[in-house]
């Protein structure tokens, strides 16, 4: 991401990367090491995205949005609220009312995390993405503050009564992510 982001002109297209990771736990440029609560024997990776700590495992859809905001005519909190509105509406389809907490960038059900986002910004092109929980083992989050929020609860589409798999949660919230960034 870093090198695409870097080699970008005003022709680079935009992309999205779709993904799913090995377990890791990923801090963000601001993440302070006391949310990490004990070792797991996870990895934990420092990475250029805004934030604090995370889980990244199986199970998980990881969108990477690679985009020239600058071209797009986008500033970062209209970004974030799209990347937002692509979840709420892919739960919306499944029959779950998702939303926003102030303060707190994500999707939550019921008050629970079940989408994180964080991006980085540089050059006007932004890189880093979404990461929706679909079918994963959750007891990861036990050994973090997640996003730096003491108790935060986090749950996923299967614990929420969805039956699917990660490759059609996937291509449905790259349909959602590109439905948004059309407007």
């Amino acid at each position: 991401m870093q090198r695409f982001t870097a080699g970008r002109d005003t022709a680079t297209p935009d992309e999205l990367w779709l993904t799913e990771h090995p377990p890791v736990f990923t801090q963000g440029q601001a993440g302070r090491p006391e949310h990490l609560l004990r070792d797991t024997g996870i990895p934990v990776v420092k990475i250029d995205r805004g934030g604090q700590i995370t889980y990244h495992g199986p199970g998980q859809v990881v969108v990477y949005l690679l985009l020239d905001l600058t071209r797009r005519g986008l500033k970062v909190r209209e970004l974030v609220t799209r990347i937002e509105q692509a979840v709420i509406d892919l739960l919306a389809g499944h029959g779950l009312f998702g939303e926003r907490l102030p303060g707190a960038p994500g999707v939550y059900v019921g008050g629970a995390k079940v989408a994180a986002l964080g991006l980085r910004v540089k050059g006007g092109c932004c890189y880093h993405g979404v990461a929706l929980n679909v079918d994963m083992e959750l007891e990861p989050y036990s050994a973090i503050n997640p996003c730096g929020y003491p108790g935060m609860k986090v749950t996923q589409l299967r614990d929420l009564g969805v039956e699917t798999d990660w490759a059609r949660v996937g291509e449905a919230l790259l349909e959602q992510l590109e439905r948004q960034l059309e407007q």
